[in-house]
């Protein structure tokens, strides 16, 4: 009976301490809190807790009231905060400050051409030879989504590149030796081309591109670099549904002609041809989940935020009002309200860190809501950029996700982490 007893207020103890705010303050002060130099950080309200700065007091600088901690980030480097309770340290935070870092917000609408490495087999087709209907390429093991690189030891760049191939073969009557990269890995292949039956050429029983093309919104640069990060999302192919490996590309101003209003389970579209100059403002040398990537030419303009400014990190990202700078007439870049609805605070990179909701009148009268081609808008919050929309909820186009910007920008090979030595406290 003493034991019930005793496990009975043991119980009801433990209960009580698990649900003590100060205890539940301390569960959700992460170890850990990476800020950028100017920013501020509040470790949570509670008049029980005090802190102070264990190591590098040039660093942070330490705020504390009646009700609340938080620091202030002065200089890059890192820096720990011990909290107590009751005169008792309960726990310690690293805190890692890095340098002041901005970018350029775009918005502008670009027009985006892709060239593949190698040639990209996009389907099968049948060749009537007299003697039935054959496909070579199908009977040679070649598969929707292969790229062909070599032909005969020679790489293949183009779809010029071919033909000459097919029709020296046809001739002689050997077969083709065909290197093939497929997402496994590698292989080889010999393809015979076939005569059609009343033509004088042969052919290979494939479909096959080398380029793809479309539309897309610029995300960001990088004063200096000229590093950009666009779309949002990996580009695929329109027939296997599959990535594009891209050899090379380029970018050029792009012209919003009309608007396919989206509805449910129908997403929209801006419709846009490429700007009349065809300018090339930028290589891209980076299809990747998170965007395409590459070099700008020369420093470009959106017309409403022409000024670099600083970006969030995932956990710094807020549930609430925000904005985004997209163009949905001609080529002017206009800022629309949307709202944050959900955010994770991702620690490693991972596509679909938000899910936003467009609130503004003006812009779901125009559009609907997310539209394709206004991937890779930027997200603008609490003066920061944060983010680039991404793709579009089908039963629901007045909603999507969006990709946090510090993934894009390690894709585009930009190093926001560098690691301050720890300065002598």
């Amino acid at each position: 009976m003493l034991r019930k007893i005793i496990g009975g207020i043991l119980l009801v103890s433990i209960i009580m301490f698990v649900s003590w705010k100060p205890f539940q303050m301390y569960l959700d002060i992460p170890k850990q809190i990476t800020v950028f130099q100017g920013d501020q950080v509040s470790f949570g309200k509670a008049s029980a807790v005090s802190a102070a700065v264990a190591a590098n007091s040039e660093t942070i600088v330490l705020n504390q009231t009646e009700h609340l901690v938080s620091v202030s980030a002065k200089e890059s480097g890192k820096s720990e905060v011990i909290l107590d309770l009751a005169g008792i340290p309960i726990k310690k935070v690293d805190v890692n400050v890095l340098k002041g870092f901005r970018v350029y917000p775009g918005g502008q609408s670009i027009g985006v051409k892709l060239n593949t490495v190698g040639v990209l087999v996009v389907g099968h087709h049948q060749v009537d030879t007299g003697n039935g209907k054959k496909s070579p390429g199908e009977m040679s093991g070649i598969k929707v989504g292969d790229i062909i690189t070599e032909i005969n030891g020679q790489k293949i760049e183009k779809m010029s590149d071919v033909a000459p191939f097919v029709q020296e073969a046809g001739q002689t009557g050997k077969p083709l030796k065909v290197l093939i990269s497929r997402e496994k890995g590698r292989f080889k292949a010999e393809l015979m081309p076939l005569k059609e039956k009343g033509a004088s050429n042969y052919k290979l029983g494939l479909y096959i591109r080398d380029s793809a093309a479309g539309i897309g919104t610029m995300t960001f640069y990088q004063p200096g670099s000229k590093k950009y990060g666009a779309l949002g999302h990996v580009i695929s192919d329109m027939d296997t549904k599959k990535p594009i490996v891209v050899e090379d590309g380029q970018i050029v101003r792009s012209t919003v002609t009309s608007i396919e209003k989206g509805s449910n389970g129908n997403p929209g579209e801006k419709l846009a041809r490429f700007s009349d100059d065809r300018e090339i403002i930028g290589n891209i040398n980076r299809n990747s989940p998170f965007g395409i990537f590459g070099k700008l030419n020369r420093d470009i303009e959106n017309g409403i935020l022409d000024k670099p400014m600083p970006i969030a990190l995932s956990h710094q990202v807020k549930e609430g009002p925000a904005k985004i700078l997209t163009v949905v007439d001609n080529d002017k870049v206009e800022m629309f309200n949307i709202e944050i609805v959900s955010t994770i605070p991702q620690k490693f990179p991972a596509t679909k860190g938000m899910v936003i909701k467009v609130t503004d009148p003006r812009l779901l009268a125009k559009t609907g809501g997310i539209v394709q081609g206004m991937s890779g808008s930027p997200i603008i919050q609490s003066g920061k950029i944060v983010g680039a929309v991404t793709h579009v909820f089908v039963n629901d186009p007045t909603s999507g996700y969006g990709v946090h910007i510090e993934w894009m920008l390690t894709e585009a090979g930009i190093d926001i982490y560098e690691k301050p030595e720890l300065k002598a406290s």
